[in-house]
């Protein structure tokens, strides 16, 4: 039997229907062995960031039920998947819970220590894949589905880096190795399926770490690189990976076929169908990339892979909204020379803020970044200190590949233009 490689995020176990359609979609190849990587359910990830923001702030109350709302949601799925209620599952949920009520606790009675941001992330917001993932084995298994839950942490290694840790790729290629392709081959005549999180690891210290947000499809990539697999894929609520986003974008049109190197301009500018860290190892090891739809995964969706040649036949957009366009300059008004760049970037590589789009003029140097990424240690204090900074928020940033004057007048008729940058085939506008 062959080894496929999927991935489920979170909107398609963001319920019992979900989980259910999850199990359907696996009965669909019967001849495969399935190294399965989900991501939490829903959009728990967000929920246990807003715990996280009460945990560290010290806020007893609103902590207690941001942690139940996360309970509650959960064992409403269980509930409704699994009618024993002596089910184990349900004391594997629970115990998950109490370890995570545990780390909270403990860390709310030694206040006094102080905390690291990124570290505490990385070990509340990885409870969300660890919950859905003991969910969805066990019910693979009350399916009548041959599964077996494996634990990232013990098969990523990772550096400690925490919210952007980055692999071990010789450690983590032999351990996955070992461990999974010894469990496939064990009788090999009968399908079964490797269940996994997706977004974390762990360093040598035992720790868990996490590989950036929506870190799961990089989680595919490294497990079908270091089991040579043929081929990926990532099951989405779309068809595939369209040429614009149809949630704001009625006309978008699905992309047949895509060559590695664009994928990775897609995914470098923001493009949310794929995370930028996946598609290196894929192309590495000529591993083909599928977008599909678990809504109708009878369609073959999107393919990605090495083309020489790849004919482009319409502008695609990229959306980013809830943007901040940050302008600095030095306090004594002198030019932004290579010093000072210097400064900037080591701040925001600090603080773990990513620029989406950068433009330098004479004395001020303007960034185009995420508003969440300045949610967490005050980066503009930082920048403060030496610099003056004017800033516009709520701003969005377009980005339009293989773009021409049409495609550009679509997108900003009635907008304006805060900062506009151009080269051969990308175009980036910042608009309000």
């Amino acid at each position: 039997m062959d080894i496929k490689v999927f991935k489920f995020g979170g909107a398609s176990v963001n319920s019992a229907k979900g989980v259910r359609n999850v199990a359907s979609i696996i009965r669909r190849f019967p001849e495969s062995h399935i190294a399965m990587i989900i991501s939490a359910m829903g959009k728990t990830t967000n929920a246990l960031e807003e715990l996280l923001k009460y945990y560290m702030s010290g806020d007893a109350i609103p902590m207690v039920e941001s942690y139940y709302r996360i309970k509650a949601f959960h064992f409403e799925i269980l509930h409704e998947l699994f009618k024993e209620k002596s089910h184990p599952v349900f004391a594997e949920v629970e115990d998950l819970f109490e370890h995570l009520r545990g780390y909270l606790r403990s860390g709310q009675l030694n206040r006094g220590e102080s905390r690291e941001y990124n570290f505490e992330y990385d070990q509340v917001v990885s409870y969300g894949e660890l919950l859905a993932t003991a969910i969805v084995h066990h019910y693979l298994l009350l399916s009548g589905i041959q599964s077996r839950l494996f634990d990232a942490r013990e098969l990523i290694r990772t550096d400690s880096a925490y919210r952007d840790a980055k692999v071990d790729w010789p450690f983590t290629g032999k351990k996955i190795r070992l461990k999974m392709k010894a469990y496939f081959v064990t009788n090999h005549s009968s399908r079964k399926v490797a269940v996994i999180q997706g977004f974390i690891g762990g360093d040598k210290d035992g720790n868990t770490t996490t590989l950036g947000r929506e870190g799961s499809d990089y989680t595919a990539a490294i497990v079908a690189h270091s089991l040579k697999t043929k081929e990926v894929t990532i099951w989405k609520d779309v068809p595939g990976v369209m040429n614009a986003d149809p949630k704001w974008f009625k006309h978008a049109k699905k992309l047949e076929v895509l060559s590695y190197r664009e994928a990775i301009e897609l995914a470098y500018y923001g493009a949310s169908v794929i995370h930028p860290k996946t598609i290196k190892p894929l192309e590495n090891a000529n591993i083909t990339l599928r977008v599909r739809s678990f809504l109708k995964p009878e369609l073959e969706g999107t393919t990605i892979e090495h083309l020489e040649e790849w004919d482009v036949l319409r502008p695609i957009y990229i959306l980013k909204r809830n943007q901040v366009l940050i302008s600095i300059s030095p306090k004594d008004f002198s030019f932004i020379v290579e010093e000072n760049l210097s400064q900037i970037f080591t701040l925001l590589a600090e603080h773990h803020v990513k620029v989406n789009v950068m433009q330098n003029s004479a004395i001020s140097f303007t960034i185009c970044v995420d508003a969440d990424h300045l949610t967490g240690p005050d980066v503009l204090a930082a920048l403060r200190e030496n610099y003056t900074l004017r800033y516009n928020e709520g701003v969005e940033l377009l980005t339009i590949r293989h773009y021409n004057p049409a495609a550009i007048s679509r997108v900003t008729q009635g907008r304006k233009i805060l900062m506009e940058q151009k080269t051969r085939n990308t175009v980036h506008l910042v608009v309000k």
